[in-house]
């Protein structure tokens, strides 16, 4: 298991016997994330369909393919959010996608802020990475701060890009590079 503190959080890999947290938290926060998700029947929130999840994200990290971390305040268990670096690719591009999202009681208080500067520190020192990509809805507003916030620039628009909630979406691309790489 991998595991990094900031001022406020504890950021560290799933585990198998973290089941029943992270099903609590994805349950708990069905309504507030499905606007900004793909389409989510009953049985994603199923302990099976979780434990799979954990077992497919195990698997990814010791690939070296990705990286999912899952927030909790320090000195709690209590999942608050998760952020991820997916797609990670090797050789000449060096790259990844930023993905996250956070528990509707835990916005507003910095937390996502605080957790994309780590995985950032994380993805530009330990692994190397030259360029992380975020595509975020132009809507989502809340979402487009964290990575301003972050140092990431606007590249453009990707037209119809993700499916999400049951409607093919435009997603707004932000990038940053590792300027110690270049």
């Amino acid at each position: 298991m991998k595991c990094y503190e900031t001022e406020r959080l504890s950021l560290r890999t799933i585990t198998i016997p973290d089941i029943k947290n992270l099903q609590a938290f994805l349950v708990k926060n069905k309504t507030f994330l499905g606007p900004w998700e793909p389409l989510r029947d009953d049985t994603y929130y199923s302990e099976e369909a979780i434990l799979q999840k954990i077992e497919q994200e195990i698997l990814l990290d010791s690939q070296e393919q990705q990286l999912s971390l899952y927030l909790s305040r320090i000195a709690e268990k209590q999942i608050i959010g998760n952020v991820t670096l997916s797609n990670i690719v090797r050789g000449p591009f060096q790259s990844c996608f930023l993905g996250y999202k956070m528990d509707e009681e835990a916005t507003g208080h910095g937390y996502m802020n605080e957790a994309v500067a780590k995985i950032i520190e994380i993805a530009f020192h330990d692994l190397r990475l030259h360029r992380i990509e975020a595509n975020i809805m132009p809507r989502n507003k809340r979402s487009i701060q964290v990575v301003k916030k972050n140092g990431f620039f606007y590249e453009g628009v990707s037209k119809n890009y993700l499916k999400i909630n049951g409607k093919w979406e435009d997603h707004a691309h932000y990038v940053l590079l590792n300027e110690e790489l270049e």
